[in-house]
C-alpha cells in the first residue's frame, strides 16, 4: 500500500491533480481525524460539526476518527455513534498531548492513510472562513505533497520563542498533513509543562519571568491576546479573562498552548514541510489545477488569496 501511494504522489506532482483525479477511481483519501477535546460541556456540536463539514466539502474521503478526551483518564477506550473511536488523554499539555496519544493509539494503522487531519473541538470558532475552502480535490493535493494546510495566521511584528524568529503560523484548530510528516516530527509537544518554571514568574501582575526566552512582542501580543484589547490587529479572543492569582494558572497553560501552536510551523519546516494557507491553495487549484512545485513564503500566499486578502503592503514589516 505504501509504496502505491508514493507513486500516486510521484504522479500528481508530473501531471497534476485534476489529471491525476482521472486516473484515479472513485474514491478518495484515507483521512483519519484526531480530534482532541475536553469533555462536551463547552463545544457540544463540535464532532457533528466536524462530520457536516466533511460531508458537504469532502464527501470523498475515506474517514476514521479518534477523538481524544482529556478528561477522560488515559486508558479509557470507548465507541461513540458512526464509527467514532473515543480514548482518553493526560491533558498535559492540552490539545498537543493528546495528538500525540492519538497518533500512539493509531501508530500500528497510520501508515494506512494519506492525510492526518489535527483537529480540536473549537475548530468551528472565530474565522471559519477557509474551513469551507477545503474540498475533495485540495485533499487530493496535500496527499500527494510534503504540505501541512491550514488556516496561516500573523503577528504584526515579529516575535522571539526559544531564539526562534518568527511572524505567521498556522492555526492548529484544523490542520491536514501527510502522516510521514508527523513520524519525522515525533512529538507535537515543543514546549511541556516541565518548561513552565523557567517560562513564568508566579506573579500575575508580571507573569513572565525576566529572562524567560520570549520577546517583549511576544509578551504583549500574548497578555493582550488572553487578558487585554486583544493583538492589536482588529481581533478579539472569544474567552478572555482578568488575570489573578486565581486565573494564573489557567494564564499559564493556555500560554503552553499557544507557544505550542507557534512552534509546530517552523518545526515542519525545518524538516522540508511547506506550509500552505488554505484559501491560498483552494485559488491557486482554482486557476491552475495544481500547487507549484516550490510553496511560495506566507507573505505571498496571504496576498495570492481570493478573498480574505492581505497584501504585500500589510505584511511589509521584517521577513521571518
Amino acid at each position: 500500500m505504501a509504496s502505491a501511494r508514493r507513486g500516486i504522489r510521484g504522479l500528481a506532482r508530473r501531471v497534476g491533480v485534476a489529471a491525476l483525479r482521472r486516473l484515479r477511481p472513485a474514491s478518495g483519501p484515507r483521512v483519519l481525524t484526531l480530534l482532541a477535546r475536553h469533555g462536551t460541556e463547552k463545544y457540544p456540536e463540535a464532532l457533528p460539526a466536524l462530520d457536516r463539514l466533511f460531508r458537504r466539502a469532502m464527501p470523498g474521503a475515506r474517514r476514521r476518527t479518534v477523538v481524544i478526551d482529556n478528561a477522560l483518564p488515559e486508558g479509557h477506550v470507548g465507541a461513540a455513534p458512526g464509527g467514532v473511536t473515543v480514548i482518553g488523554g493526560d491533558n498535559a499539555a492540552w490539545e498537543f498531548s493528546a495528538w500525540d496519544a492519538g497518533l500512539r493509539f493509531a501508530a500500528a494503522e497510520l501508515d494506512g492513510y494519506d492525510l492526518v487531519h489535527l483537529a480540536t473541538s473549537a475548530f468551528d470558532t472565530l474565522y471559519t472562513g477557509y474551513l469551507k475552502r477545503f474540498d475533495d480535490a485540495l485533499l487530493a493535493e496535500v496527499a500527494c505533497r510534503r504540505i501541512a494546510c491550514g488556516h496561516v495566521d500573523y503577528y504584526a511584528e515579529p516575535v522571539t520563542l526559544f531564539g526562534e524568529r518568527s511572524r505567521h503560523w498556522l492555526r492548529s484548530s484544523f490542520v491536514m498533513l501527510p502522516p510521514t510528516e508527523l513520524r519525522r516530527l515525533g512529538s507535537l509537544v515543543s514546549v511541556g509543562p516541565e518548561r513552565r518554571a523557567a517560562l513564568f514568574s508566579g506573579d500575575p501582575v508580571a507573569p513572565f519571568r525576566v529572562e524567560a526566552p520570549i520577546s517583549d512582542s511576544y509578551r504583549r501580543s500574548i497578555t493582550g491576546w488572553l487578558v487585554g484589547d486583544g493583538t492589536g490587529q482588529g481581533v478579539e479572543w472569544h474567552s478572555r479573562f482578568a488575570l489573578t492569582a486565581e486565573t494564573l494558572d489557567f494564564f499559564e497553560r493556555k500560554t503552553l498552548a499557544i507557544l505550542n501552536e507557534q512552534m509546530l510551523s517552523p518545526r515542519l519546516r525545518a524538516q522540508g514541510c511547506a506550509i500552505a494557507d488554505t484559501t491560498w491553495a483552494a485559488t491557486v487549484l482554482a486557476r491552475h489545477g495544481r500547487l507549484p512545485d516550490e510553496i511560495p513564503p506566507w507573505r505571498e500566499q496571504l496576498a495570492g488569496r481570493d478573498r480574505n486578502i492581505v497584501s504585500l503592503e500589510q505584511t511589509s514589516r521584517p521577513e521571518d
